[in-house]
């Protein structure tokens, strides 16, 4: 086969096979395929788009450049995926959940992108904690504890690291074909019986729209189901951010605080448990999804959880007393102040992207691939939609490395709340279930 010709057979709109796009993928890593013609290959898909069985066969050949990992466990091995938001830190809780309702959670994970937070990050807050072990400590870990949240390895699908990095400077990131693939490509390769898939919806988000999200939940539900993994979408809202703490060490904390019931958030509760109740029941581990949300109430509610979230702290190399000090180990920002509204009322509107952005800005997120992340910095005590503000009732805490950065930060945040006499109803937090 010739690169060129499967890239002229896509360009021209015509289907690819199985057996060329295994040849185009492997050409990836071993060199056979160059940057240039994979550009073009991606920019070929970008307009011609892929049928849903190309979108299997193409995330299937991503999947098997490198490792797919077998397990011979006494549960199902399972897995959750979310598209990216603010506040976004429910895998923290719902990974040790799940494990302790008897599944194993062998959860590759990413770093922040653009707007939104990196769970990898988050965890780099922690001493010592490994977010890029190797496959026999990740292996290790998931067996005895149940769950591990790690990076990608050199050896899991290393064909999407190689496309991604070219279609992140070819404009092509948006493509839902190449989206899918990549997204599914490392989920598959942890050997997973299910997948729950949360996709976000919202200013805050990547898809905006609910038909956007729902175009991208149906692509990934379908290519999941095809490749042989029983998956489901849940669509949830991202207009304002999930958790009342946006950053690093202060969304580990937020988390702390979630799984000890020192103070847990209600839309953050909300999330977790419900996809939480769909992948048990995906499982084979609960009856239904009713059954599932109450097992995983119950696995915050008797501290079963806490326990799986600081074995796997320990096991991956964080302290062994983490969750019984935290504060002791996270870092802290020098700077921290209230942020109050310049007038009094409710909450009507949230521009959540700009609240991210303000994070990437104090430096908890990177400009560039290569930026260092501020671990300490973000916001505390984010005002969520209808809540009413005043002279006593601030927008947030910010938690900055210097004055001048946390009035910056106060500015925007400021910007982004819109604030009126009276509440706004909002569209409900969970916009829709995609089971196929």
């Amino acid at each position: 086969m010739l690169a060129q010709e499967l890239i002229r057979i896509k360009r021209d709109g015509g289907r690819l096979s199985p057996e060329q796009l295994q040849f185009l993928m492997r050409g990836l890593v071993d060199g056979k395929v160059s940057n240039a013609q994979a550009a073009a290959f991606a920019m070929a898909v970008f307009f011609r788009g892929m049928e849903v069985s190309e979108r299997v066969a193409l995330t299937e050949a991503m999947r098997d450049t490198g490792d797919v990992l077998a397990w011979d466990l006494d549960g199902p091995v399972v897995d959750k995926h979310s598209t990216g938001g603010v506040g976004d830190n429910v895998s923290l809780m719902l990974a040790p959940a799940l494990a302790a309702c008897g599944a194993y959670v062998p959860m590759i994970s990413g770093r922040g992108l653009g707007h939104t937070g990196g769970t990898l990050d988050k965890f780099d807050s922690i001493p010592g904690y490994q977010t890029q072990p190797d496959v026999d400590l990740l292996r290790k870990v998931t067996r005895e504890v149940g769950c591990a949240i790690i990076g990608q390895t050199g050896d899991i699908a290393p064909a999407d690291k190689v496309l991604y990095g070219i279609r992140d400077v070819t404009a092509t990131v948006e493509s839902v074909d190449l989206i899918t693939a990549s997204i599914l490509s490392k989920k598959l390769a942890a050997g997973l019986d299910a997948l729950v898939l949360d996709v976000k919806v919202g200013n805050g988000a990547f898809m905006a729209t609910p038909e956007e999200a729902r175009e991208l939940a149906q692509s990934l539900v379908n290519v999941a189901n095809g490749a042989g993994c029983r998956t489901t979408a849940v669509m949830t809202d991202m207009n304002e951010p999930l958790a009342s703490a946006a950053g690093n060490a202060v969304e580990v904390q937020n988390a702390v605080d979630f799984l000890t019931g020192a103070h847990v958030d209600n839309r953050l509760w909300d999330v977790t448990v419900e996809l939480g109740g769909e992948l048990l029941a995906l499982s084979g581990l609960a009856s239904n999804v009713g059954q599932g949300r109450d097992m995983i109430g119950e696995a915050f509610g008797s501290g079963a959880a806490a326990e799986k979230f600081a074995a796997m702290v320990a096991g991956l190399g964080g302290p062994a007393d983490f969750m019984e000090n935290p504060q002791k180990y996270l870092p802290h920002a020098p700077v921290v102040r209230e942020v109050f509204a310049t007038r009094e009322g409710f909450v009507r509107d949230i521009d959540t992207r700009a609240v991210g952005l303000a994070v990437v800005e104090l430096g908890g997120g990177r400009h560039v691939a290569s930026d260092t992340i501020d671990h300490s910095v973000g916001f505390t005590d984010l005002a969520g939609r209808g809540r009413k503000l005043d002279d006593e009732e601030p927008i947030a805490v910010v938690h900055a490395k210097d004055d001048a950065a946390a009035e910056r930060a106060a500015e925007v945040l400021r910007a982004a709340y819109d604030i009126g006499d009276y509440p706004r109803p909002d569209g409900g937090l969970i916009r829709g279930v995609i089971e196929n």
